[in-house]
């Protein structure tokens, strides 16, 4: 892999990425292998191939697409014309694959799972930057993952120009409506959360009214998570919140509506479907003499 862009993350760590690529190869090959190609390419065929862009958007994922050519046939080259993070045009070069026909076509479909789903993630991430670029406004991901897949998914929203708001439960108090609700306020919630976690712990509390805000700021939150507020009761959120703590927007946020959103003044703007429903974005596989 090249080293990454100035600004871009570095790739994640191999230990990290192996285990999901051979998880994914060992449910394609199942309990004979790929029956197709080994019954019609011979042992010896040798092959190249590239990854090409069929629409626009944002590279992400070459990693476990390289991982999972590596694990099948090791003497698979991988060379990388557009790193991750890079910007996509149609018929755009990805990366160039040599080697054995047979290793070359085994992986192919997992390398392209991979490949396409987090290089969709990368650039709906894009689509929201790009929207509020020129504003304080952060774009930030969610908890809405796909199972075994957050750690690479979030690092897709990085690649994409946003930043990651929660790993998991354990990262910082976030204090939601059924919190509330069964705790039986806002400032027990708060007062119970700050008695439990340590002093390097934040607390986040999601409201839904100016009131509900009112409050979390006297308990002292260091976070506030503005569910569902159009533009206009923003902008009295964040003017009451008056630097006072982190202000964060939610709530069904597009690249149509998130300019307004970030002309309010929030810090972050939090958009689950990034990583939960985001489409593949389209890459093909081409073989070349």
């Amino acid at each position: 892999m090249k080293a990454p862009a100035q600004g871009q993350p570095a790739p994640l760590p191999s230990v990290m990425i192996e285990p999901l690529v051979r998880a994914a190869l060992l449910e394609d090959l199942g309990r004979a292998g790929d029956l197709t190609s080994d019954a019609i390419i011979p042992p010896d065929a040798m092959a190249r191939a590239v990854l090409q862009a069929r629409e626009p958007g944002v590279v992400a994922g070459l990693d476990l697409a390289e991982t999972a050519f590596r694990l099948i046939d090791p003497r698979l080259s991988f060379h990388v014309q557009k790193g991750d993070g890079a910007r996509l045009q149609p018929g755009d070069d990805i990366a160039v694959i040599d080697g054995p026909a047979r290793g070359l076509l085994t992986a192919e479909r997992v390398a392209l799972n991979f490949l396409g789903h987090l290089s969709g993630v990368a650039s709906a991430t894009a689509s929201i930057v790009d929207a509020v670029a020129g504003t304080r406004a952060k774009v930030v991901d969610t908890r809405k993952t796909l199972p075994g897949l957050r750690a690479v998914q979030k690092h897709a929203v990085r690649l994409g120009g946003g930043a990651n708001h929660r790993f998991g439960l354990d990262d910082a108090v976030l204090i939601k409506d059924n919190h509330i609700a069964v705790a039986g306020s806002l400032t027990i919630a708060v007062k119970r959360a700050r008695t439990y976690v340590g002093h390097l712990v934040k607390i986040e509390v999601e409201v839904d009214t100016l009131d509900q805000l009112r409050e979390a700021l006297a308990a002292g939150v260091e976070a506030v998570l503005l569910d569902n507020m159009g533009p206009g009761m923003l902008r009295e959120a964040v003017a009451m919140v008056g630097g006072r703590a982190v202000t964060e927007a939610s709530g069904r946020i597009t690249p149509e509506s998130a300019p307004a959103i970030a002309a309010s003044g929030v810090d972050l703007i939090s958009v689950g479907w990034l990583t939960h429903s985001a489409r593949v974005l389209d890459i093909g596989l081409d073989y070349r003499a």
